[in-house]
């Protein structure tokens, strides 16, 4: 019995000194400030691997909420069915996400529910549920509160997919609760559960989610509520007590790890860029031995291909192995996405390792599989899931969030590794025994996957496409290295508007040029030699005396629905002519924004909050100085779209004297551009080329950056008047 015990203890010790070793040699990766944003214990993890796992864990976990739930994303979908792998639900609960939400919020009058969706660019609007504020706020309980977040520059969006409940439960990676993403791991071609609300069936989708609790899931809570503090200008308080939402179903991967979470923010309202996910991905490969296993929708991040490269060659036994879509459903997202990804392809070609290396896309009975997932594993030490891809736009355009577990146990190093062999298999169309019986056999992460394809025919090889032509302009709109920061090139111009006296000179020749030019048009010689001249007499001899009161009813009218104004005032002048079109346009957009701002006025704050949303709290800050330079400030560089402004100022009771005053000289820049450029613009309204359309756009950036100049230039008046 004696020496049983011995050589337990022995066997023991040995288990420990190995943890310990494996733990001291992987300890300074994670570096707070500069690859990651904080390192937390994870009490539990657990990996989802495709969307039916997720949508069954967050539907258990949200039924056990009692303060608050938190759900981020790049586009969320209140159509969405929230179901595991039978495609329906045994709770009682409604299938669909708002409705869900709603009977949630109506059983639980405290639990408070918050959607922070990003406020999605116009490029994307065919792919989104119409009016998301009708679908998550407005036909929804009180407790539930959508915020639209804008928070970040020109060309960038927010692309973090996070839900945290109570404070101690949290799911981030790459999926996001919306439609068209619903798939289980067998990922067959006649699901019949795979269908959007429209009942078209969509190609099988394959992504990855990870859970955890315990100290990881509260800084992703703080994460959270730092972005809705950003974006809805209110603070939400932190939970006095860690929730206990996790699914009792659900078996941890892992307990008690280390957790890493590394964020990509753009540069943005003062905010400095934050990269840690680029320099994240680059240290994890400079610790690469044996594998890296790769799963990412894109591959045009050429530092990141040439870190593998270079490992490849430093370490003689390492393999690398990166499952990708083999296409895309887009002719933009083709003609964007592949040149870079052939480029990334040949700079492994060029590693010296042709054998050590693979890229391939899984599909099933021919048809390809939209990989959209985000995960590295780097030997059976890290493992990373997120929302960043390897492109340009996912290390400084985007808001972006990783999880990394780091293995210091012998089991966690286990289980890493068998979640490796998890995704081949289902990517190779085998169980996971097979997988691995064949990897025994091959000693090889590539020749097992060379051999099994063979079989199932369920992955294809990609190679460098020898066609691909790259083309600029797509590439900066889709993969931009960085995003489009005005700011960098306006402010030199305006900086000298730093002192007083300098700051009243402007705004004083602004507004006598804007009267001067609009005279000019009017009643000098100019107008009667101008080639449209002509055109615009008569179009405003047809219309008759009343036509200034129809246009300025057209205008209130317009306001009532939120119609853009800036596309009223061009509508007005192509019509009208440059004058009497701009006067026309003038007292248009006037009424217009002192008619509503009588609406807001009537209806007060607590109902156009219930309206509007969080987006209120930022317009009110902006107001909160009141008086003309408030209202002129939030014109210029408006926080919200004419209309809601408008309703704004008159709940907020802002005087009807600056506000009138402030929303004239507010406008007048725009104006002002209008009546210097108007033969220009009335150019290409009449017969567009493509040099007019250039010209045009330099017009329209021209009247951006003199907005910018005044915001920056009334900006220095009130910080010196306070």
């Amino acid at each position: 019995m004696g020496n049983v015990s011995a050589r337990l203890a022995a066997a023991a010790d040995r288990q420990r000194d190995l943890d310990g070793a494996l733990s001291d040699a992987r300890s300074p990766l994670f570096a707070p400030g500069h690859n990651v944003w904080r390192v937390a214990r994870a009490t539990r993890t657990s990996v989802l691997i495709d969307a039916a796992a997720y949508f069954e864990a967050v539907r258990a976990a949200m039924l056990e909420a009692e303060h608050c739930i938190y759900i981020v994303g790049w586009d969320v979908d209140s159509r969405m069915l929230l179901v595991g792998a039978s495609g329906t639900a045994t709770d009682g609960f409604p299938l669909a996400l708002g409705d869900f939400l709603d009977a949630l919020a109506a059983r639980k009058p405290h639990l408070k529910i918050r959607i922070l969706l990003w406020d999605y660019s116009v490029f994307f609007a065919d792919e989104r549920e119409p009016l998301p504020s009708l679908a998550l706020r407005w036909k929804r309980l009180p407790q539930i509160d959508l915020c639209l977040d804008g928070t970040v520059p020109l060309g960038a969006g927010h692309h973090q997919k996070i839900v945290v409940i109570d404070d101690g439960v949290a799911f981030s990676g790459g999926l996001d609760l919306t439609i068209r993403r619903w798939d289980d791991c067998d990922h067959r071609t006649d699901n019949a559960l795979r269908v959007d609300p429209a009942g078209k069936c969509y190609p099988p989708f394959h992504d990855v989610q990870m859970v955890v609790d315990g100290p990881a899931a509260e800084a992703l809570a703080d994460l959270v509520r730092i972005r809705w503090e950003r974006a809805a200008c209110e603070a939400p308080v932190p939970l006095p007590q860690v929730g206990k939402a996790w699914p009792a179903f659900l078996k941890p991967d892992f307990e008690d790890i280390t957790l890493a979470i590394a964020r990509t923010e753009p540069e943005f309202d003062e905010r400095p860029e934050i990269r840690e996910i680029e320099a994240l991905f680059v240290d994890m490969i400079k610790r690469a031995e044996r594998t890296v296993y790769i799963e990412s929708q894109y591959l045009t991040l050429t530092p990141i291909a040439q870190a593998l490269a270079a490992q490849l060659r430093a370490r003689p036994k390492l393999e690398v192995v990166i499952m990708c879509p083999f296409s895309y459903h887009g002719v933009m997202e083709r003609q964007a996405m592949l040149p870079g990804r052939t480029d990334f392809i040949r700079i492994l070609e060029d590693s010296e390792a042709p054998t050590r290396w693979l890229v391939v896309a899984p599909c099933v009975a021919d048809v390809d599989i939209s990989l959209h997932s985000k995960v590295m594993i780097i030997d059976d030490t890290y493992l990373r899931i997120g929302s960043a891809n390897l492109c340009n736009r996912s290390m400084a355009t985007d808001s972006e969030c990783d999880l990394v577990v780091e293995a210091d146990t012998q089991e966690a190093a286990a289980s890493i590794r068998q979640i490796r062999h998890r995704l081949l298999a289902e990517h190779c169309g085998c169980s996971v025994a097979t997988f691995e019986a064949a990897l025994r056999r091959q000693h090889s992460l590539i020749h097992a996957v060379h051999t099994i394809s063979a079989r199932t025919h369920a992955t294809r090889f990609v190679t460098a496409d020898a066609e691909a032509a790259s083309m600029p302009i797509l590439k900066s709109i889709a993969d931009p290295e960085q995003p489009i920061a005005l700011q960098r090139y306006v402010s030199p111009f305006a900086g000298w508007l730093t002192g007083k006296p300098a700051a009243w000179a402007f705004l004083a020749v602004m507004l006598i040029g804007f009267c001067a030019l609009s005279a000019a048009w009017g009643f000098s010689p100019l107008s009667e030699t101008s080639e449209i001249s002509a055109w615009e007499r008569s179009l405003s001899a047809v219309s008759g005396p009343w036509a200034g009161f129809a246009v300025v009813g057209i205008f209130v009218l317009a306001g009532l629905i939120a119609f853009p104004v800036v596309l009223l005032i061009i509508g007005t002048v192509a019509v009208f002519g440059l004058w009497p079109g701009l006067g026309f346009a003038a007292a248009g957009a006037m009424a217009s924004a002192m008619t509503t701002y009588a609406i807001g006025w009537w209806i007060g704050n607590r109902a156009l909050r219930r309206l509007c949303g969080p987006r209120l709290n930022r317009i009110a800050d902006a107001f909160l100085e009141r008086g003309i330079m408030a209202v002129t400030v939030i014109r210029l560089v408006p926080a919200a779209p004419y209309t809601l402004v408008n309703l704004a100022a008159g709940a907020l009771r802002i005087h009807p004297v600056d506000y009138a005053i402030g929303t004239a000289l507010g406008l007048a820049p725009g104006f002002a551009v209008m009546a210097l450029m108007g033969r220009q613009i009335m150019g290409v309204i009449a017969d567009p080329t493509p040099l007019g359309i250039v010209a045009l756009t330099g017009i329209l950036l021209l009247s951006i950056a003199v907005s910018y100049a005044l915001q920056r230039a009334i900006s220095a008046l009130r910080k010196r008047s306070t």
